[in-house]
């Protein structure tokens, strides 16, 4: 892994992991599929119009079509809309926790489905991963924790891992940008007619909606989908995933800061083996390529 990845990496984490917290925000002020549905509609045509003035273009194989469909209702649609409501009822920093499982839930799915050889060291981090998750979703649960959140977390999270999957074949043609626009726009026009048969629309024009939304829209919404685009297409699935380890530490750190967030000693405790699990998850993977 080259140095430019590590910034690559680094930079995806941070922004990933703070869109937790600004989602939570601006959950408070707004409906969040109306929310959704609008920030990817703007994202979309955005990243679109740039992608088209680099001379980018839409022209797809089937196959990739498929997958650039797939990968926009399950990691926008599905993993994000069951996110952004789950955060009307828990906390961010847990809604990161739970996300951040992706490197364990990838190397499972990939042993289960595809008939991927799986390693000792592998094996012992997923067992430390469903340690950690055992450790925080006991506190949390005792505490008061909302178990519809936590359940559409989760699911969201079972999304997220098909989503990654498909990242390859959705990028195969080179047309990150302009892919990572269509993606979006795949989502918005999933999303919306969800929210307006399911949703009763409330919006509280504040500056701290204007400027959570903002921030939700281009920052974990353009920047960090294209920088994991790029970054998956450089270095592959499994090494782009463990710069996951730090997605734990950094949502609980960036929710407690900007929110006041509690965390509890077992909270830090469930983080630390969560990420201990990642870390070993990535060695055995790394260990089982030829």
């Amino acid at each position: 892994m080259d140095f430019r990845a590590i910034v690559m990496g680094l930079a995806f984490v941070l922004m990933w992991s703070s869109a937790f917290t600004s989602a939570r925000i601006a959950v408070e002020y707004a409906s969040p599929l109306l929310l959704l549905s609008v920030r990817f509609l703007i994202s979309g045509l955005l990243a679109v119009g740039i992608a088209r003035l680099l001379g980018q273009n839409a022209r797809l194989s089937r196959k990739q079509w498929v997958a650039v469909v797939l990968f926009g209702l399950l990691q926008n649609g599905v993993y994000l809309g069951a996110n952004f409501i789950a955060l009307q009822w828990i906390d961010a920093g847990l809604a990161a926790i739970i996300a951040s499982l992706l490197p364990l839930t990838v190397a499972a799915a990939s042993w289960a489905f595809l008939g991927s050889k799986i390693s000792r060291t592998t094996l012992i981090g997923l067992m430390a991963g469903a340690l950690g998750v055992f450790i925080i979703m006991g506190a949390r649960l005792s505490g008061g924790a909302d178990i519809t959140g936590i359940l559409l977390a989760f699911l969201g999270v079972g999304a997220l891992t098909a989503a990654t999957l498909l990242v390859r074949v959705a990028t195969s043609s080179g047309n990150v940008l302009m892919i990572v626009g269509l993606q979006m726009l795949v989502a918005s026009a999933a999303l919306f007619p969800v929210s307006v048969l399911f949703e009763t629309w409330r919006v509280e024009w504040t500056l701290t909606l204007i400027a959570a939304f903002t921030y939700t829209t281009l920052v974990p919404g353009v920047a960090a989908t294209l920088i994991w685009f790029l970054l998956v297409r450089r270095i592959g699935t499994v090494q782009a995933a463990s710069f996951h380890f730090l997605n734990p530490f950094l949502g609980v750190v960036i929710a407690a800061i900007v929110l006041a967030e509690s965390l509890s000693y077992r909270d830090f405790l469930g983080v630390l083996v969560i990420s201990a699990g990642i870390v070993a998850v990535q060695t055995g993977r790394r260990i089982e390529k030829p």
